[in-house]
């Protein structure tokens, strides 16, 4: 059996690839062009992909692929019409980076809701030696008990993140962008009381119909001035120009953005003229990569190709 990594670079070189090679024959390869693709799977029995498009073009020659593994739980990228056509079976993961996700919407709040660019700035560039008082205020922060955090998309990582929420003694809502029944447990508003009512709003959504561009200026202008928002979904759920505006204005409080609308950012985004803004946060894609979660997806990955041909 062969099988082909495309674009392995995506997983990371730290992470044991060693089941993979107890399966099969293995050709890895850390990037791959839909041009290159073609010649590079036309012997593979089983491709795994992240971001390479899967299509007509890019499987003309791969006469022997019987399996596609995803590296991840969207799968954009396969054209799945043409792989039933073909006979050819394809797996996501779902699930894997839940506790990763969830961690580093925190981390993400903290910075931004106590002011830590501007405090580490002040003490390493030595303000705080022989000053006045052994407490420095000029940024004022609050406690996340008693605000209320708004939640889009009330999946496993939104789930999560609420609990967690309201062990810090928030009030959490959410808003569902598919319009499903209320979840047990879980308070469901609409989408204007969720951006009027949140002191905190993170998104942990699917981009679709229904979210992309959910966050654009009429969003920004119902939001509360001391509101921060965390995008840690799908970056075009956000819409950047009308965000780049929000916080020049002042009309929202912070923000906290893991993805972006086009990554690796593009040179023409408008966030590029509040990079050095201290009420602006990105980080690059990185929520879903803690170690255990990218090993947790390999192992999952490794179970897949096992089932699928009951090794």
């Amino acid at each position: 059996m062969k099988l082909v990594f495309l674009d392995k670079k995506t997983i990371g070189d730290d992470i044991d690839f060693s089941p993979f090679y107890a399966i099969g024959k293995v050709d890895e390869y850390p990037f791959s062009t839909p041009e290159e693709v073609p010649e590079r799977v036309k012997d593979a029995d089983v491709i795994i992909v992240n971001k390479v498009p899967i299509n007509k073009q890019t499987l003309s020659k791969a006469d022997h692929l019987k399996l596609v593994c995803v590296t991840a739980t969207g799968t954009n990228n396969l054209d799945k019409d043409y792989l039933a056509k073909r006979g050819i079976a394809w797996r996501n993961v779902a699930g894997y980076s839940t506790e990763s996700v969830a961690q580093h919407t925190f981390a993400m709040l903290f910075y931004l809701l106590e002011h830590l660019r501007y405090y580490d700035d002040y003490v390493t560039k030595k303000h705080y030696l022989s000053d006045t008082m052994f407490t420095h205020f000029d940024r004022k922060f609050h406690q996340i008990n008693g605000m209320t955090w708004g939640i889009i998309g009330l999946g496993a990582i939104g789930r999560r993140v609420a609990d967690i929420a309201k062990l810090f003694g928030a009030n959490v809502i959410y808003y569902s962008t598919s319009k499903s029944a209320p979840q047990k447990g879980y308070n469901q508003v609409d989408f204007d009381t969720l951006l009027t009512s949140s002191d905190i709003i993170s998104i942990h959504a699917p981009l679709n119909e229904h979210t992309e561009g959910l966050l654009n200026e009429y969003a920004f202008k119902k939001m509360q001035r001391r509101a921060i928002l965390l995008n840690l979904g799908r970056g075009p759920i956000v819409d950047e120009t009308a965000l780049t505006s929000a916080l020049k204005e002042k009309q929202i409080a912070a923000a906290g953005l893991d993805v972006l609308t086009e990554e690796p950012m593009s040179p023409t985004s408008p966030l590029l003229e509040i990079l050095d803004y201290d009420n602006l946060l990105i980080t690059p894609h990185i929520a879903w990569a803690s170690v255990e979660a990218r090993t947790r997806l390999m192992q999952i990955i490794v179970g897949q190709i096992q089932e699928f041909f009951q090794l």
